[in-house]
């Protein structure tokens, strides 16, 4: 912790808090000294001996200034001096506990970080070895010498560096600057549209810097990726302009040290490491709740383009238009007559949109016709830079998948998999430049992490909109996701084959021909039954937006996806999605027949109503209304016959939701018209009533309430 708020502090240049330094108060004089001989010999053993590539004249200095230090504190120590300090020495010489401190923060620093981070943080980290320096003259100047016993030689030391300190000033090394300024140079030319040759790039990473091989590019790409992620945006220079050199070194890696067989045995090693999760830093196997009235009432996905219209409510664009393409001349949610087709942007439930997305670190891809002051609201675009040597590195990948080895190929997926990661420029100029049919072939491959990278390079490719339909459109390419869902190589490619329909299904015309290519259900529900944690959540998710189709019902009961929904009620983290999906299925007759007759659908979904979440218990007395509704006699009664029912939704009534109350009070209702069982309602009183009276009619826009949280799940190995 200590450390962090350290390095915290030198980054910012300001004073670190007292909290950080804390000098030995309770010290004697001897143990004082002796504190201070082990810091500062420890300090000159430890990085006398070290040359580091860049700072290497700051350094030296500091650490030559230090061994003076040892001299004069082990002279104390030895003449038995330190065992009677003055006030004045005693507090001087806790001063230079704390300079000691800092100055092995700042050397370890320099060790710890990346050649191209200490290239561009030069004039900063000079900056802090020369405030060292003048602490140093500082502590000298009002040192009490004259209160201690020094030898000669001794005193000759500390007088010659007091001299050489008041001297010192701020030192910039004019070899690490010129490659600052190389570096930025290269930048420019980007920005230009110039592409720097082979031989200069050569010259500068491999000949500057000393990197040497793709090992070691890899390691100063993902430290400046570190950078940007922790400094959260107080950095310098600019996450954007850092962004820049990542991808100029990404560029450089793949240019300069090519596609060698190594790297795939890197990779190997690297399948340990899980990814930490989506779509752009992407972040985290996590499952995020999505706010309902986010959702079109129609296509219950996520709204690009929310319009209203003239009965006030609000559609996304492409699926009322659909609706209105096909003749209909009312509105799906309240049914009342249009009085015009006229479509109105919602332009502020849009920029709340956009700003959740943003927020949760989920990829948000409007139309192209949106303004200006929509895309204010997006994470910080990329700089022309960054894009157009994203855009080189791209054409040097796209070429390895279509002519290299099957070693470069795999690293080749690799590479675009990471690059397509983030940002919807990358996704759309390597879809563009043709990249996808070169991962479909890789996605049959026998090398298992060939296979893995691809298919989660498609995965990453398709959360841009444009990619779905050359994704669905590309010959063998849905075939050959669903191949790897059933038998991928890989517990990782089976589950980013999950994610990737999951994805592909969030456009409406998809639904139906992901359902029917042969064995996806199928796989989805059996991942969902014995996958893990991560991959229960991709298929759930996949299979609830594959329940939204009305067309996919008989589909689903007949690949066992029914039953692998009811086993799921019961297990945390994918109980949410079964229930809204079971919500959705049983609103058909044959969809309800099928949930009644698994034997623990009910007990189940009243199991959620006890103890799921405010959410869980919403859908699972959504699905219990729906099954009386459409399942006929034997499901109402079996419902109606559940023990502890009545009491659950006298609970919903007082406690839950607004849309759960008003499905517990038209389940309420149910209760009421079937006379047979006054005993089990009976206990309802006056609970029932007061819901009762603000849910008159049954709720025509259930499909738009069912309440769903959504897992993003993109790697980012």
């Amino acid at each position: 912790m200590a450390t962090a708020a350290i390095f915290s502090s030198l980054r910012r240049r300001r004073s670190p808090s007292l909290e950080v330094f804390l000098a030995p108060v309770d010290f004697t004089d001897v143990g004082l000294v002796q504190t201070l001989v082990s810091l500062s010999t420890e300090l000159v053993s430890s990085f006398s001996g070290k040359s580091l590539f860049f700072q290497r004249k700051n350094s030296r200095s500091l650490i030559r200034k230090i061994e003076i230090f040892v001299v004069l504190l082990e002279y104390l120590r030895d003449s038995g001096v330190g065992s009677a300090l003055s006030s004045p020495t005693f507090a001087c010489f806790k001063e230079l506990y704390l300079l000691l401190y800092r100055s092995k923060i700042l050397l370890d620093y320099c060790v710890r970080s990346s050649k191209l981070w200490l290239l561009l943080q030069n004039h900063s980290i000079s900056g802090h070895f020369h405030d060292l320096n003048q602490e140093i003259s500082t502590l000298l100047d009002v040192f009490p010498l004259d209160d201690v016993e020094l030898s000669e030689d001794v005193r000759e030391q500390i007088d010659l560096m007091q001299t050489q300190s008041r001297r010192t000033r701020l030192l910039i090394d004019k070899d690490e600057e010129a490659l600052r300024v190389r570096l930025f140079s290269f930048l420019d030319e980007f920005e230009h549209g110039r592409i720097p040759g082979l031989a200069e790039l050569r010259l500068f990473f491999v000949e500057g810097l000393g990197i040497k091989d793709a090992k070691s590019c890899i390691t100063e790409i993902e430290f400046l990726e570190e950078q940007i992620v922790s400094h959260e945006g107080d950095i310098e220079p600019t996450t954007s302009v850092l962004n820049g050199f990542v991808a100029i070194a990404r560029y450089c890696r793949f240019l300069l040290y090519g596609f060698g067989e190594n790297e795939v045995e890197l990779q190997i090693g690297n399948q340990k490491k899980r990814r930490k999760g989506l779509i752009a830093q992407e972040i985290a196997e996590t499952f995020i709740t999505i706010p309902k009235d986010f959702f079109c009432p129609i296509s219950l996905d996520l709204m690009r383009d929310p319009v209203i219209i003239s009965t006030g409510q609000t559609y996304d664009r492409s699926s009322i238009s659909r609706w209105m393409d096909e003749g209909h001349c009312t509105c799906p949610k309240t049914g009342q007559i249009l009085m015009n087709t006229r479509l109105v942007p919602n332009r502020a439930l849009r920029n709340l949109i956009v700003q959740w997305c943003t927020a949760h670190g989920i990829p948000y891809d409007p139309p192209e016709n949106t303004d200006s002051s929509v895309e204010a609201f997006a994470a910080t675009m990329p700089s022309k830079a960054a894009i157009e040597a994203n855009r080189a590195t791209a054409t040097l990948l796209i070429h390895q998948l279509a002519n290299g080895s099957q070693g470069a190929k795999t690293v080749a997926a690799r590479g675009i998999r990471l690059l397509a990661k983030t940002g919807r420029e990358n996704r759309a100029f390597i879809a563009e430049a043709g990249a996808i049919p070169y991962l479909c072939e890789l996605l049959s491959s026998t090398n298992s992490v060939a296979q893995e990278n691809s298919v989660t390079a498609i995965l990453n490719l398709s959360i841009y909109e444009k990619n779905k339909s050359r994704i669905m459109d590309e010959k063998g390419c849905l075939g050959s996701i669903v191949q790897v869902l059933r038998f991928g190589l890989t517990t990782e490619a089976r589950e980013n084959a999950a994610a990737a329909l999951f994805s592909l299904s969030a456009v409406h015309d998809y639904k139906k021909r992901i359902a029917d290519e042969e064995g996806a259900v199928e796989a989805l529900a059996g991942l969902l039954r014995k996958g893990t944690p991560r991959g229960k959540k991709d298929a759930v998710t996949a299979l609830f937006n594959l329940s939204t189709h009305t067309e996919n019902c008989v589909r689903m009961i007949e690949a066992g996806a029914i039953a692998a929904l009811v086993g799921a009620l019961g297990k945390e983290g994918v109980a949410e999605e079964a229930a809204g999906a079971l919500a959705l299925i049983v609103r058909q007759p044959i969809g309800a027949k099928a949930v009644g007759g698994e034997e623990m659908a009910v007990a189940g979904l009243i199991g959620m109503m006890r103890c799921g979440t405010p959410r869980g218990k919403e859908n699972a007395v959504a699905a219990l209304l729906e099954l009386c509704r459409s399942g006929g006699t034997d499901a109402t009664e079996k419902v109606l016959k559940a023990p502890a029912l009545a009491g659950l939704l006298q609970s919903l009534l007082f406690t839950g939701t607004k849309r759960a109350r008003r499905k517990a009070a038209s389940l309420a209702r149910v209760f009421q018209r079937c006379g047979n069982y006054p005993l089990q309602f009976g206990g309802l009183g006056a609970g029932y009533a007061f819901a009762g009276n603000s849910a008159a009619n049954r709720d025509p826009s259930f499909v738009s309430e069912v309440s769903v949280p959504v897992s993003i799940s993109v790697s980012v190995l």
